[in-house]
């Protein structure tokens, strides 16, 4: 992997946020934005025990996804408050992502700022919550509705690796599926270049998120994150601009993921095998 490091800076103006970075679509780390918003200092696990705790969310371990594994499947289910307090304790490879809190505390959405002012498209129903206990794994994906991400990281600290979406095939895309097929796990002290050689060719970025933290993740981003310390990141949404970015993302969400998702109970090895050859066939185009 050949990669370089996020660029951060404290605060950016609209203007050079849009030439600089949202056009071009490149990654950036605000670390000044959220530092403003009265969920900075307020928002911690004992806040949110209070505000949800008794809410059932589905929480995930770090086993990458099988031939049978539809996705976004929980692992299992348990109360937030539970959960959290597990997470208080020490290490835990559990997390849970894409949780709305806000439908269930809808007076959190005061804790923050919607920053129209960087990019519009914002779908505001639906602010996220990611919580993840210390060692736990988001691996290699990319977003299926293919919008752009703020992702502000509240508590803890966070190892981060990105690409562009053209990477896709030197990161070993499964098809039909917004995951990769290689485990990039610790890539950072070892990684299996001899099964997934063409992974040495892919460009991207790496950075460490902390306390105050906004990544921008422009859209369709792959990304794989690994939690270093205990910790919650929420992250804003916004639509792509032009129509084709809108049909893309739609596509993905409901069409391909249905398919897929058929596919993997109706025939599920024989799927993962006409996937998998099809990955190795791509891979070794783009090693020529």
């Amino acid at each position: 992997m050949q990669l370089k490091p996020v660029d951060k800076i404290e605060n950016i103006s609209a203007h050079d946020f849009k030439e600089q970075y949202y056009t071009i679509k490149k990654p950036l780390v605000i670390t000044g934005l959220a530092r403003q918003w009265p969920g900075f200092n307020k928002w911690n696990w004992d806040y949110f025990i209070e505000k949800v705790g008794d809410t059932r969310v589905g929480v995930y371990n770090n086993i990458k996804s099988d031939a049978y594994t539809p996705i976004n499947t929980a692992d299992e289910y348990m109360k937030f408050g539970e959960y959290l307090k597990r997470v208080k304790e020490g290490p835990l490879e559990l997390r849970i992502f894409l949780f709305n809190i806000f439908q269930h505390a809808p007076e959190l959405v005061k804790d923050f700022n919607w920053p129209d002012d960087l990019m519009n498209g914002f779908i505001k129903k639906y602010p996220m919550l990611f919580v993840g206990g210390a060692g736990s794994i988001t691996h290699m994906h990319f977003d299926i509705d293919m919008s752009h991400i703020l992702h502000t990281q509240f508590m803890g600290k966070k190892r981060v690796l990105l690409f562009p979406f053209e990477e896709q095939y030197k990161l070993y895309r499964k098809p039909w599926e917004v995951l990769s097929m290689a485990n990039y796990t610790r890539y950072y002290e070892k990684f299996d270049y001899q099964s997934f050689p063409a992974t040495r060719l892919a460009k991207g970025y790496e950075v460490i998120l902390e306390h105050g933290d906004t990544l921008y993740m422009p859209a369709g981003y792959w990304h794989h994150m690994e939690y270093i310390e205990s910790g919650f990141a929420m992250s804003l949404r916004a639509l792509q601009n032009d129509w084709s970015g809108k049909l893309n993302g739609a596509w993905k969400l409901f069409g391909m993921r249905g398919i897929d998702t058929l596919m993997k109970k109706a025939a599920p090895q024989w799927w993962y095998n006409l996937k998998k050859a099809r990955v190795y066939s791509l891979a070794s185009k783009e090693i020529g």
